[in-house]
């Protein structure tokens, strides 16, 4: 390949042309100006531009006709163009002749326009060490320019590089985009902000940095101007993405014949005559009349592969689907290969090998990671291609055999590229695929990304499943697991499907997830805050629920067992107190005969209704009658015991993993919109405290021989970080001089010295406190405290007299929250809030309350990772044995060998205290016993 690659936008000039001779025709008088300008231009710049000069390769690129993905973003994209002239429609066939004559490679790609076609093709070149020389008029094209990339414009005689973009528009190339969106397009239709020209653009860009820049400031910018500014600010993400060039289309469905084309070839002599002759261009016929009666003309360089093309072994092909509107460009053509010998497993690594980043997934027997068997791992190093190793498809269900290749040996192989750190991997919830790995002795390292995690960054209120994410971002459909191993009792284990359609399946996740990672990283990399959270906080803190869910927690079997039998006696008891209370037997698991006993037999009052008019008896409302009825109050003890009972004491010693003796909970990452992390298999966070029997559950989690459980606890972190949030000098003082921040609030609110605050004002002013933090209103504040509504409203009102810094904060985020559709944590990560613009006032409330709180619970959140992730640093840094092995609320929970104990405790609030620079200390609660009770 030459070394500069020359590309044409050819639709830029087709109309410039067109314009500049409007009314040069043939003797037959056929409209000839824009093919006369496009000729003229391709052979001046063949001239100017000899293949002895680095110049052996380029294209001219059009648009094809019909809609682009643009028009999906934004229906009226170009919707004030006028049809294409008639004049220029009889000589677009002519032009594309001479074209191709003239020894030019043509493209037209359908669904892409040609500056994106340009934008890709330039970027490739980039890639791969070349230089690009764009020949356009077109000012949007300006925003590719870099040390690679050069303008030029042969109507003006105009060469544009960095530095000629700079002095020509005011901004440097990386800036272009933000130019156009502030401006606009008319030409194109594209709205930017009303009466902002160049001169307010660069003004603006200049003073602010960027676009985002600009926009954070839209509040400081005065005058008309800043008003259309502020009315435009939803706009702008809308019309930055219309004017940016995409520099990542799919072209790889040309590659057949682009390959071969985009090298210069010899002029089309007899073509270039035969137009010369039928347009009437007398003196560029008299000049290849000459040179046909001379001698042929000589050949133009070589031709060259611009793209590379895929070796294969067993392909699979599907069609793409339409993207929808605002989606990026879908392969039209998938090429998944089964790699079922020992030779095409070798030049797969050597793929590998060489690639920059590789989408990386297995294919297993169950979801439960540390017990499943590996069946097959797929591979995708490119977008629209893919490839599936079969390594444990079963061989005994009365079929032939399926080919494949041997685990062990598989495994032998790619250990080497699995666990080097150098080699950068992507994949769709990578922590269960290093766990599958881990069964077989390999450790995974070169995560680099992971698209579960991005899609959470960017979005955590959102599906983050492959199938909702592909069709979501990307406009594809997925093959799911439903369509290749059926559903319910019907299902099969994937060892069972046949091979050719495992391959379809696995090599399109590799594959998809790598499409995914292109489209969702760049929106991640450009925000400084997102990238802190997804590269700090979410990547590594992936990496450590691993280690802990490896290390698991040992249960002590016996005495959950005993815990068992002694709440199914207490079951029993409250069984038939309840039978007493209500003068008869009955289902007490049954809403319907709980609902006639409560409501006809006993005729308690009817607190609230369920959406078919019956009388509710859920737990709200027995709360509510426990007040004054004794039965609901047993009613409420045995559905509490009958929990604890089917979900700890009689589950758990069914999930001790008989291969290591402990219990593995899954730690799930992207589901809670906060950032607070969530525990399954069991569910460690839901285990009672304020009750003896979750306490003595507690005691069944114990350490291991010759160690210590310990459990460090942050402190009131919530109330801390509200502090810091809200800047309030009153909370600030509190806090930095350590005092009981509960009995100083009920001070501030009673008017009472602190030594005089009796217990009730303390409890008070705790509800108070941790209520305010979650949004509670008064009326919500009177039914915690049992007092009237009007007293309730009282203490409020004191409460943000003593503390105006927090009502100014509360204000300031239900105002954020309405603006933006999210607020955010001390971090950056964006908490969303759906229902804050809802014309329905309690969901538009119940969305201002949680606005206030998710600020501080997705900060301890944050806090918690930071913490887990220093902590498990430290403990490999110091090569100590003590390990982590849960997570729950605001505190980590270690297995440290009485060697270490004094080491970890004096260390681990130093350390996790140190995660944060908060305006108020971190303060980290240490305790220490041989089980999880005993701890605190």
């Amino acid at each position: 390949m030459s070394s500069t690659l020359l590309l044409v936008d050819g639709s830029s000039y087709l109309y410039r042309a067109f314009h500049a001779l409007p009314d040069l025709r043939n003797p037959a008088g056929e409209p000839t100006g824009a093919l006369y300008g496009m000729i003229n231009m391709l052979r001046r710049l063949r001239s100017e531009y000899k293949a002895e000069n680095g110049f052996t390769h380029g294209a001219v690129v059009f648009d094809a006709k019909g809609k682009t993905f643009r028009d999906d973003w934004y229906p009226e994209y170009k919707a004030h163009r006028p049809p294409m002239p008639d004049d220029l429609v009889q000589q677009i066939e002519p032009i594309h002749a001479a074209v191709r004559a003239l020894g030019w490679p043509l493209l037209m790609i359908d669904g892409v326009e040609a500056d994106d076609v340009i934008g890709t093709l330039a970027r490739y070149a980039t890639e791969h060490g070349l230089k690009t020389l764009i020949s356009t008029g077109d000012k949007d094209l300006a925003q590719l320019v870099n040390e690679h990339v050069t303008l030029v414009n042969t109507m003006s005689n105009e060469t544009l590089d960095v530095t000629g973009v700079t002095e020509k528009f005011g901004v440097p190339p990386d800036r272009i985009i933000d130019y156009l969106t502030l401006m606009g397009d008319t030409v194109d239709n594209v709205p930017g902000v009303t009466k902002v020209g160049p001169k307010t653009a660069v003004k603006w860009l200049t003073q602010y940095g960027s676009l985002e820049g600009v926009i954070e400031n839209a509040a400081n910018i005065t005058g008309v101007v800043g008003e259309n500014l502020r009315q435009a600010l939803d706009w702008l993400p809308t019309g930055r993405r219309l004017v940016t060039v995409k520099c990542d289309c799919d072209l790889s469905a040309y590659v057949q014949h682009v390959s071969d084309q985009l090298g210069f070839q010899t002029q089309d002599n007899d073509t270039l005559r035969s137009l010369f002759e039928r347009y009437g261009f007398k003196t560029w016929l008299r000049e290849i009349s000459a040179q046909m009666a001379n001698s042929s003309a000589a050949a133009q360089g070589d031709q060259s592969d611009l793209f590379g093309t895929a070796s294969t072994t067993t392909s699979a092909s599907a069609s793409a689907n339409n993207a929808p509107a605002g989606l990026p460009a879908t392969p039209t053509s998938l090429h998944y290969h089964t790699v079922d010998t020992e030779a095409g497993l070798l030049e797969l690594l050597v793929t590998l090998d060489a690639a920059a980043l590789t989408a990386f997934d297995t294919e297993t027997t169950s979801l439960d990671a540390m017990q499943a068997e590996l069946v097959g791992l797929s591979f995708a190093t490119t977008v629209g291609t893919g490839w599936y190793v079969p390594v444990g498809h079963r061989s005994d269900l009365g079929t032939d055999a399926p080919k494949q290749l041997a685990r062990e040996w598989v495994l032998a192989q790619l250990r080497p590229w699995l666990e080097n750190p150098c080699k950068l991997k992507v994949g769709q919830h990578l922590k269960y695929d290093t766990h599958v790995l881990q069964n077989y002795g390999i450790q995974l390292t070169g995560i680099a990304h992971d698209t579960l995690l991005q899609s959470y960054v960017l979005e955590a209120h959102r599906n983050h499943n492959m199938d909702a994410l592909a069709d979501r971002h990307l406009g594809r459909k997925t093959l799911t697991y439903e369509e290749v191993a059926g559903k319910g009792a019907q299902q099969i284990s994937f060892a069972e499907v046949p091979i050719d359609t495992a391959t379809r399946y696995a090599a399109e996740d590799a594959e998809i997830t790598l499409h995914l990672h292109e489209t969702l990283w760049p929106q991640i990399e450009h925000d400084a805050k997102l990238r802190y959270v997804y590269e700090q906080i979410e990547l590594p803190t992936a990496r450590v629920l691993q280690v802990m869910e490896r290390n698991g927690v040992l249960i002590d079997h016996a005495r959950l067992q005993q815990q068992s039998h002694e709440i199914g006696l207490r079951l029993l008891e409250l069984e038939q107190q309840a039978y007493t209370l209500a003068e008869q037997p009955f289902n007490l698991n049954s809403p319907k005969q709980l609902g006639e006993i409560l409501f006809q037999k006993l005729q308690l009052p009817v607190v609230k209704k369920t959406p078919s008019g019956t009388p509710s008896t859920d737990e709200e409302v027995l709360q509510k009658l426990a007040e004054d009825y004794p039965l609901p109050k047993i009613l409420l003890d045995y559905r509490g015991l009958a929990k604890l009972k089917s979900t700890y004491t009689d589950k758990l010693p069914k999930m001790i993993n008989p291969h290591t003796g402990r219990v593995h909970t899954n730690y799930a990452q992207a589901v809670a919109v906060t950032g607070r992390l969530a525990s399954n298999d069991p569910n460690l966070q839901n285990i009672p405290i304020r009750t003896a029997e979750g306490r003595r559950i507690r005691e069944a989690f114990i350490a291991s021989p010759g160690h210590v459980l310990v459990a460090a606890d942050y402190s009131q972190i919530e109330l801390r970080i509200m502090a810091h949030i809200s800047s309030d000098a009153s909370l600030l003082k509190a806090f930095a001089d350590g005092e009981d921040v509960h009995r100083a609030t009920a001070a501030e609110i009673f008017g009472v010295t602190p030594l005089e605050v009796s217990n009730e004002q303390r409890r008070y002013a705790k509800v108070i406190n941790f209520g305010l933090i979650y949004g509670m209103s008064a009326f919500g504040l009177a039914g915690n405290l049992g007092i009237e509504r009007s007293a309730a409203q009282s203490y409020i009102d004191r409460y943000f007299a003593r503390y105006p810094g927090v009502a100014k904060y509360m204000e300031r985020t239900r105002h954020d929250a309405h603006d933006q559709g999210y607020v955010e944590t001390v971090f950056g990560r964006r908490l969303w809030l759906n229902e804050i613009n809802s014309s329905n006032p309690q969901r538009r409330q119940g969305a201002e309350r949680a606005a206030i709180n998710a600020p501080m619970q997705g900060t301890a959140a944050d806090i918690v990772k930071l913490a887990m992730i220093a902590v498990q640093n430290w403990l490999e840094a110091e090569k100590l044995q003590s390990k982590l092995i849960m997570q729950v609320h605001d505190e980590l929970v270690l297995d440290v060998p009485e060697a270490e104990l004094s080491l970890v405790k004096d260390t681990l609030p130093v350390l996790m205290g140190g995660v944060a620079q908060l305006q108020v200390p971190l303060l980290v609660e240490i305790g220490s016993g041989q089980n999880w009770e005993q701890a605190h």
